[in-house]
């Protein structure tokens, strides 16, 4: 797929003027691609980026075609600050000014921090601390200045509790937290509203990897005795997003069976 290329679906022009925009980061596969998928049916026109996989990110689009919404997919590599500022600015520019961010870009390296590389430690918190950073500081200007908007940072039940051998994995998603937090109470009398999903085991392609053995024993520490669905992740990013949550922020929301009961 073409970088250059933006998709519109049957929206007419003239109403675009009044459509909401959503920015959602890592929105081709797991929880960021059924955040997207979400948000157009909630009837957001959707700005959305991949790191590499350009099929995935097509998949995508062919799922939103059908859906009344105009759509954008960018390859953006999230740790890096221009690139992100150069995707929103177009955003802005085509679809129009933001209403929504869910950051989603993540990936893992995971080791015992006794054999952990420099390089597994600083690509894991370039991509998911840095990355969301980035994304935060380059939508969050022009939602003071429209005194509106809401930023869901997807953190993860290890940035909250820790999870061995996930070292830098748990360092990044910790500090989307106290990054959320900070910046919800600096930007809530502007009208903008921060909040955190903090998804435990779900079934994405980073859980497909493991083996039934651990898969089995994983299971037996969830009282609803299953992994979570992404869609069910993406039904409370969808809260956050909508007017319904207009007093929620500053907040971390738990989505893990139990887990940590």
């Amino acid at each position: 797929m073409s970088n250059n290329g933006m998709d519109i679906g049957p929206k007419r022009a003239a109403e675009a003027g009044t459509s909401r925009i959503a920015l959602v980061s890592g929105g081709s596969r797991g929880i960021g691609r059924a955040a997207v998928l979400k948000l157009a049916r909630d009837g957001f026109d959707v700005s959305f980026c991949y790191q590499s996989n350009a099929d995935m990110a097509e998949a995508v689009r062919k799922e939103l075609s059908s859906l009344p919404v105009r759509t954008l997919a960018v390859q953006v590599d999230v740790a890096n600050a221009e690139a992100v500022r150069g995707w929103v600015t177009r955003t802005q520019r085509e679809l129009g000014p933001i209403d929504v961010l869910v950051t989603c870009a993540g990936i893992t390296r995971d080791k015992p921090l006794m054999t952990m590389s420099d390089d597994d430690w600083h690509q894991v918190l370039d991509t998911n601390l840095d990355g969301s950073y980035h994304v935060n500081r380059a939508v969050i200007v022009p939602m003071m200045k429209r005194k509106s908007g809401s930023i869901i940072n997807v953190s993860s039940v290890s940035g909250v509790h820790g999870n061995p051998t996930q070292t830098n994995y748990s360092a990044s998603k910790a500090g989307i937290i106290g990054f959320s937090k900070a910046l919800a109470k600096e930007v809530g009398r502007f009208g903008v509203r921060v909040n955190v999903v903090a998804p435990g085991l779900i079934e994405t392609d980073m859980t497909e990897a493991l083996s039934e053995n651990a898969r089995r024993d994983l299971l037996r520490a969830i009282p609803l005795c299953r992994f979570g669905s992404s869609e069910e992740v993406a039904d409370l990013i969808s809260y956050l997003a909508s007017d319904a949550a207009s007093y929620i922020t500053g907040s971390v929301f738990e989505i893990h069976g139990g887990i940590t009961i």
